[in-house]
């Protein structure tokens, strides 16, 4: 069989990028849903993942955030083999290494490096096992392929595509300026069998007229003799989960007259894809604020989680954000902790087992009578349940969903003052006896409906209107869908049989 035939008869299709943040999680976002709404069971999978946001899959492991996106628009459940590695930076040279779904252990830079061989097998297993059970795995690569310094051992792009033997598209943003000398380049850079699997060029984001890009596009493509499969144009206000750095609109603007939410940008802040639900919703102003000098009006301020609470706390503390909080609640504001956050607005966080850093004691800010033990094993589980608080408008049990990523226990007084009741027969969560101050260990908390108009009138929306994020969610991924869908040659699509022709249109019945 001929490469060119073995690679169309491959259940694997590979995207990687020329640079960090070039479109590859979008792409595949996209690949796999359109291959979803054609028939195909499609399983998403991301070899090595570095990220802070992250999600629970339904048998309790961790996963990065983008893989649960990408699971949402292939309409399956997120599962551990989706991303069997994922690393969560806790300072500049060292991560946290979750395999499977679990956390081995904290490792730096050089260490890491030393033990990717044993890892590659795993993450190969883990793909095998999709390709049994799926019709497609469409696979992210990480940062750029032509990462050279990190060519040997790599299991994030072309050590990964060679180890399984399957084909890669090169996808770059022409938005950044260069996009010719970013393909051409690392085209250039990648070792001969590698640049053989490239199988086609997507460029992204382009903005203007097609026609002023076709030489450039003709040039590359007997330049490098690969197709360019698609010219992907500028997307206006996607809304698309980010997997790590918050998204080009980091800040939203709501109505003029709406509720001001300002969230503190700890240095090692994680999962901020908690407050989406907030940055969308028409009557909500979010502002992501690093020191007291940038508060201004504030409604609601909320602490988010953090990938190393002691740390983070001790920053606040460093910025004056103590002061600043307590003034912002004597003139009658509300404050939010979520699961890290939650754990600072306690009385004492304990780390004993040296966690998260060195072992020791942090006063916390002692707002909520309750104390954080910090300990080895991560609690993650995905929860339902329904909200204590009541609406405004009389509504009580507020249906909510949410996840748990936690080290730690938290134990008090404080907490039979719970904010949610889960079906599990847990509280969680608690609330101030005056009920301006709550904290809830509950990621994903604004994303149901009727819990999120719950809160948002506890924080001071007088008349929040209805705002489903899963609903919006799911029409961003259709709408990204089509967008691809649309700008892909499928006649030089690379693997057989995957869209033999367009969808018929639906006659209306």
């Amino acid at each position: 069989m001929s490469q060119t035939d073995r690679f169309r008869a491959s259940r694997t299709l590979m995207v990687q990028g020329t640079t960090s943040d070039a479109g590859k999680s979008a792409l595949v976002t996209a690949i796999c849903r359109i291959l979803t709404r054609r028939g195909r069971r499609v399983a998403p999978f991301k070899p090595q993942n570095m990220a802070l946001n992250s999600a629970v899959t339904v048998e309790g492991g961790e996963i990065g955030r983008a893989q649960a996106v990408q699971a949402m628009a292939a309409e399956v459940d997120a599962h551990v083999d989706f991303n069997p590695v994922l690393l969560k930076p806790t300072c500049d040279q060292g991560s946290q290494v979750i395999v499977a779904g679990h956390a081995i252990g904290h490792m730096k830079a050089a260490e890491y490096y030393a033990y990717k061989p044993q890892l590659l097998k795993q993450v190969v297993a883990a793909h095998d096992r999709l390709c049994r059970g799926y019709d497609r795995v469409v696979v992210e690569g990480a940062g750029s392929a032509a990462e050279i310094n990190l060519r040997e051992h790599d299991l994030a792009n072309m050590g990964f595509a060679e180890a399984v033997d399957c084909p890669v598209i090169l996808v770059a943003d022409i938005d950044r300026g260069g996009v010719f000398a970013h393909l051409v380049g690392t085209l250039d850079i990648i070792r001969a069998s590698e640049r053989e699997r490239v199988v086609g060029l997507v460029i992204n984001r382009f903005r203007g007229d097609i026609n002023l890009l076709k030489p450039g596009l003709e040039w590359l493509e007997a330049r490098t003799g690969k197709p360019v499969l698609a010219v992907v144009p500028w997307l206006e206000d996607l809304h698309l989960e980010a997997e790590d750095g918050l998204s080009r609109a980091g800040d939203s603007t709501g109505a003029a007259d709406g509720l001001n939410v300002a969230v503190i940008l700890l240095p090692r802040l994680s999962n901020h894809t908690d407050f989406d639900a907030l940055r969308l919703h028409p009557q909500v102003n979010v502002r992501f604020v690093r020191h007291p000098d940038e508060l201004g009006a504030a409604d609601l301020i909320i602490l988010p989680g953090s990938k190393h609470v002691r740390a983070d706390l001790d920053w606040l503390r460093q910025q004056g954000w103590s002061e600043a909080l307590a003034r912002h609640l004597r003139y009658g504001g509300k404050v939010i902790g979520i699961c890290g956050g939650y754990q600072m607005l306690g009385k004492h966080i304990d780390d004993p087992q040296g966690v998260e850093g060195p072992a020791g004691n942090s006063a916390g800010l002692g707002w909520l009578d309750l104390s954080t033990t910090l300990k080895a094993i991560k609690q993650l589980r995905r929860v339902t349940g329904h909200c204590l608080l009541e609406g405004r408008q009389g509504e009580t049990r507020a249906p909510v969903t949410g996840y748990e990523i936690h080290v730690g226990e938290s134990l008090g007084e404080g907490l039979a003052r719970g904010v949610f009741a889960l079906d599990d027969g847990r509280l969680d969560g608690a609330i101030s006896e005056d009920g301006r101050i709550l904290g809830t260990y509950l990621h994903g908390v604004f994303d149901h409906p009727a819990t999120l108009n719950v809160l948002l009138e506890w924080a001071g929306l007088a008349a929040p209107v209805p705002f489903d994020y899963d609903a919006h969610r799911m029409a961003e991924i259709d709408r990204l869908a089509d967008h691809v869908e649309a700008a892909i040659d499928w006649s030089r699509w690379p693997l057989a049989d995957d869209v033999p022709a367009p969808l018929d249109p639906v006659t209306p019945g």
